[in-house]
C-alpha cells in the first residue's frame, strides 16, 4: 500500500513570483461583474493563479485590490495575477471581441450547453461570471458567443460563484492542455 505524505511548501517545486509572472500562460481571461462578496473575488484571485491563466477582468461595482477582504482569500494572488478594471463590462466585451476572444458566460440559460462542451478551437476565451444572486445582467449575457452550464443534482440551482468559477476554469485548462 503506497504511503502519503503531506509535502511542505519547499517541496511543491512551485513558481517563485518572478517565474509565474514569466510563464506562459493558458489563453483564459475570467472577467468578475457586479461580484459583491470580496471574499468571493479574493478566492477567485487564487484560483485564477492555481490555473496560470492569462489575467482577471474586473467590472461593475466588483471591489478591486488591495482590500483586507480580497487579501484575506487570495493569499497573495491578487498580487502576481494580472488584472484591469472597468466600470461597464461592455467596454471591455467590446475590446475582447475585437481581439477574437471567445465569450462565454457562465450561466444556466435558454441554450446554455454543459461547461464541458468546449473545444480546442474555442480559445483564446474569457469566462464571464456574475452577481451572485442575480446572475450575469441580461445585456452582457446577450453579447456572449456561448453560455456554459455545471450540472446540478441536488436542491440547489447554483453553486457559489468562486466554486463554479474553479469548477469551470480547471476543465478549460484541462481541455486546453489536452491539445497542446
Amino acid at each position: 500500500m503506497a504511503e502519503f505524505r503531506k509535502l511542505h511548501g519547499s517541496e511543491m517545486n512551485r513558481l517563485r513570483v518572478e517565474e509565474y509572472s514569466a510563464a506562459p500562460k493558458h489563453p483564459i481571461i475570467l472577467l468578475l461583474h457586479n461580484i459583491r462578496s470580496m471574499w468571493n473575488v479574493g478566492a477567485m484571485f487564487r484560483t485564477a493563479d492555481a490555473a496560470g491563466i492569462e489575467k482577471m477582468i474586473l467590472c461593475g461595482y466588483t471591489a478591486i485590490p488591495p482590500r483586507k477582504e480580497i487579501d484575506k482569500t487570495a493569499l497573495g494572488a491578487q498580487d502576481v495575477v494580472p488584472w484591469e478594471y472597468y466600470s461597464d463590462p461592455l467596454e471591455a466585451i467590446k475590446q475582447l471581441k475585437e481581439r477574437g476572444v471567445k465569450l462565454c458566460a457562465l450561466e444556466i440559460s435558454a441554450n446554455s450547453v454543459p461547461y464541458t462542451a468546449l473545444q480546442h478551437a474555442d480559445f483564446p476565451l474569457c469566462l464571464i461570471v456574475g452577481n451572485e444572486v442575480d446572475g450575469i445582467d441580461a445585456e452582457l449575457l446577450n453579447s456572449c458567443d456561448a453560455a456554459l452550464e455545471i450540472p446540478q443534482y441536488g436542491t440547489k440551482h447554483s453553486l457559489n460563484v468562486a466554486v463554479a468559477a474553479g469548477v469551470a476554469l480547471f476543465e478549460m485548462v484541462r481541455l486546453y492542455r489536452l491539445h497542446e
